[in-house]
């Protein structure tokens, strides 16, 4: 959260003799509420992890409330391209972090609500979900920013190139590289919303259940999970591939917790996707990319780091010792 001076909105805050100055700051206030969600979309993409993204757009915020406004002709442009430099700076530091982290590094999930229709939720998936943040991770820093700002947000090249400090051609290459890059890693599948979320609905029961036939039967024979513990909680340093090891994995965490395990569906990064709790803590965030009729991949979060924020939106504790590899 953005911790702007509320004292800059009060009339009663200060004499009248700092009117002017008072009425400015008020304005930079609205100015960079009002595009505050913009620049957090920006940073999250760029970064895949909320703290980092908050992190940014605070840091965007201290600039701005001490900038010479006055020098500035657009102030959207502005917070665009000092939000993208600061993600693409952070970026940078992060790989070569992410080089020594303990085991599989996955997204963090950010909790979302679920929209009003099929569509926008369709749509909110196609650039938003863990799967797609884990497909940029393969672009540059450059191209990522370059490849967001114009796909994402619809930026003309001009502001491309302003936000990333480069020409236009050269942002026109990076962005037609990434797509291209990007395409064809893409999954092959597409899904409806209400399909992906009655698969997930019957994988929870059986998640609940420790039904091992109804787990492998929901699973493709190729199935994939990915963990992230972060060294924090355990995890698996390489994937898990099949269906029957997966099922047996989720089957022998039902047998440890009996009538302790419960699944939830939630939106997660603008996708159906599924908490998983013992004992009421929240155990793990869970993304699904399926087939329409069997789950393929499923990427499991288990760093408490990275689930806090959902688990304080839902008053619940987060992390803990929850599922253990199949004896």
């Amino acid at each position: 959260m953005i911790r702007t001076p509320a004292a800059a909105n009060d009339p009663a805050s200060g004499d009248s003799s700092d009117g002017d100055e008072a009425g400015d700051a008020g304005n930079a206030i609205r100015r960079f509420d009002r595009l505050r969600p913009r620049l957090h979309g920006i940073a999250y993409r760029m970064l895949a992890s909320v703290a980092e993204a908050e992190d940014v757009v605070q840091d965007v915020w201290l600039r701005w409330h001490g900038a010479n406004r006055e020098e500035i002709d657009n102030a959207e442009a502005w917070l665009v391209s000092v939000t993208t430099r600061i993600a693409i700076d952070r970026l940078r530091a992060a790989k070569v972090q992410r080089e020594h982290y303990s085991g599989f590094w996955l997204p963090e999930p950010a909790l979302s609500e679920a929209p009003a229709t099929p569509d926008q939720l369709a749509e909110r998936a196609d650039d938003l979900s863990v799967a797609f943040l884990m497909l940029l991770e393969r672009l540059t820093p450059e191209a990522r920013a370059a490849f967001l700002l114009r796909e994402v947000f619809d930026a003309g090249y001009d502001e491309v190139a302003s936000a990333i400090g480069k020409s236009e051609a050269a942002c026109r290459q990076l962005v037609s590289r990434a797509r291209t890059q990007l395409r064809e890693a893409r999954p092959r599948f597409a899904v409806s919303p209400a399909r992906h979320r009655q698969l997930l609905t019957g994988f929870a029961r059986a998640l609940e259940s420790g039904d091992f036939a109804a787990l492998q039967a929901l699973l493709a024979e190729d199935a994939v999970l990915i963990g992230d513990g972060g060294g924090r909680v355990p995890s698996f340093p390489w994937p898990m591939v099949g269906a029957r090891r997966i099922a047996q994995l989720f089957y022998a965490g039902a047998r440890r917790f009996p009538g302790a395990v419960r699944a939830e569906l939630a939106v997660l990064n603008g996708q159906w996707a599924l908490l998983r709790f013992i004992d009421g803590r929240l155990e793990s965030a869970q993304t699904y990319e399926t087939d329409g009729e069997r789950i393929r991949r499923i990427l499991v979060q288990r760093n408490p780091d990275k689930l806090a924020r959902i688990a304080a939106a839902r008053g619940e504790a987060g992390g803990g010792d929850g599922w253990a590899p199949a004896p």
